[in-house]
């Protein structure tokens, strides 16, 4: 192999991997999880737990990753194949769950993509909630598995899938780099704007009242630090393989800890900044309802597609908060979508050495196939509803509980340290060995509670059978097919030392 194929592609500046790495961080979940989860949670008072969360977990694991994707310099199979060849299947369960993961995430930006188009039209008319589910996703009666095709959801999911082909297939800097580079401003200035507007509607107060009003005896509860701990980790892009990706294609001579503390509170400025817009629009829907917020606030798609439309169709300005909420789902979306397609995309390159394009059509064309079959139809949203909950606890928890076990007993921690203290501005050491083996013990016990949970009775009512093929047996399939795939031989595999590249600078 000669050397301009086996040399990595790198971010051509710390500014392009800040972009892209907030890019990844801030998604969907930032717009519609974080605002209820914090009013849920004790209002104001979940700050506290918050904070706690993001500098003893968020930032410590998100430099966990930084190290082993930089120190390392490959996807996470790679990576943690160079650690040990017995961990690679850690790096293809990372790597699983990200497949799972993009199957679905795509169909939301399919609807995001529709609704701002509609925020135009008004085309859910005067019942956003019968709309969105009866007309627009057509949905089926009972969960199960349809190929009742839905053109207004299949269209749109198949154009994201495009374009985020043709963004993948530029490569890291001119594709990743480039489209995070302009998404990630332009979705700041747009959410700003819409924030700007919701503060300007009638009730605001009484939304913001309800928001960031303390309730001091709910962090009594463990599940509010819970939950607390559970946003970090699904909003910052820690514990499956995103962020070691990203990582590997930084320069040799980067400040890790000072990037992971701006990549930290960035995600978590524009969370607050995004509780702020929906909660102030949330009252205004409260306020003309004749109801308190607590009855109109909702979570995920209820405050996306059914609660936000009636906001629209209420408010001053409604086309113009429309357009801005909903562009800003899809501008979020698609930067986030971007990097999970980029680790499978990362893999598959350093696994069989085949060129950009050809990976990203070999990752992204399977996916698109089985995403239009699974989303596109009648049966997709509960389909969808029950892989997201069982990759997020076996995908993202329990593979982050396994990772962070190897990586300690491994005893790769103090090396990972001086790793990140060589290069960095801010040195970590004991509080940070202190913080990473404390995650390990509240990933375990999500993990327990949340197993726990689900064995106790059926995850929304549905069926076994339903339950077994989405739920239990897709996280079967992630660790089967981990194990599976690290037995396939690696074509041309280079030899690494990590202690010597360690010596080099960069070229």
């Amino acid at each position: 192999m000669s050397e301009k194929q086996s040399k990595r592609e790198t971010f051509s500046s710390r500014k392009a991997f800040i972009f892209a790495a907030i890019g990844s961080a801030v998604g969907l979940g930032n717009i519609w999880r974080f605002p209820y989860v914090a009013y849920d949670n004790g209002g104001g008072a979940f700050v506290l737990p918050y904070l706690v969360a993001l500098l003893t977990a968020g930032i410590p694991l998100l430099l966990l990753d930084y190290a082993v994707g930089h120190r390392y310099r490959g996807s996470p199979p790679l990576a943690f194949r160079r650690i040990s060849r017995l961990f690679e299947p850690m790096g293809w369960w990372n790597v699983m769950a990200n497949v799972v993961i993009c199957v679905y995430y795509a169909v939301i930006l399919g609807w995001a993509a529709s609704y701002t188009w509609f925020s135009f039209t008004g085309a859910w008319g005067a019942d956003p909630q019968a709309f969105f589910f009866n007309d627009y996703l057509k949905m089926a009666k009972d969960a199960g598995v349809s190929f009742d095709f839905v053109g207004g959801v299949f269209g749109p999911l198949v154009a994201v899938w495009l374009f985020t082909v043709a963004i993948m297939a530029f490569g890291v800097q001119k594709g990743v780099a480039r489209a995070s580079s302009f998404f990630m401003p332009l979705l700041v200035v747009m959410f700003v704007v819409m924030v700007a507007i919701s503060l300007t509607l009638p009730g605001a107060a009484k939304g913001l009242d309800a928001l960031f009003t303390p309730d001091w005896s709910k962090l009594k509860n463990p599940s509010v630090w819970v939950a607390a701990y559970g946003q970090i980790f699904f909003s910052l892009s820690i514990c499956f393989g995103i962020m070691i990706t990203y990582s590997s294609y930084l320069k040799k001579k980067s400040d890790l800890a000072g990037t992971g503390l701006v990549v930290g509170f960035a995600n978590s400025s524009f969370e607050l900044l995004a509780g702020i817009g929906v909660f102030a629009a949330l009252g205004f829907m409260a306020q003309a309802a004749g109801k308190e917020v607590g009855e109109v606030a909702a979570s995920g798609i209820g405050l996306a597609f059914v609660a936000f439309p009636t906001i629209i169709n209420q408010a001053p300005f409604g086309q113009l908060l429309g357009l801005l909420f909903f562009g800003s789902l899809v501008f979020a979306g698609i930067t986030s979508l971007i990097s999970i397609v980029e680790v499978i995309v990362a893999a598959v390159q350093d696994k069989w050495r085949i060129n950009r394009v050809a990976a990203t059509l070999t990752v992204s064309l399977p996916m698109m196939v089985i995403s239009s079959l699974l989303f596109g139809t009648t049966t997709g949203l509960p389909v969808l509803d029950v892989l997201d909950k069982f990759v997020n606890i076996y995908g993202i928890v329990a593979a982050g509980f396994v990772y962070v076990l190897l990586i300690a007993l491994s005893g790769n921690l103090p090396k990972l340290a001086k790793h990140i203290n060589a290069i960095s501005s801010f040195k970590v050491g004991t509080v940070w060995y202190v913080c990473v083996l404390g995650t390990f013990c509240v990933l375990g016990y999500m993990l327990f509670s949340d197993s726990q949970k689900l064995l106790a009775e059926n995850y929304s009512g549905y069926p076994d059978w339903f339950l077994n093929i989405f739920g239990w047996g897709m996280s079967l399939a992630l660790v089967a097919a981990a194990v599976l795939l690290s037995f396939l031989p690696w074509h041309k595999e280079e030899p690494f030392d990590a202690d010597a590249e360690e010596e080099k600078g960069d070229e």
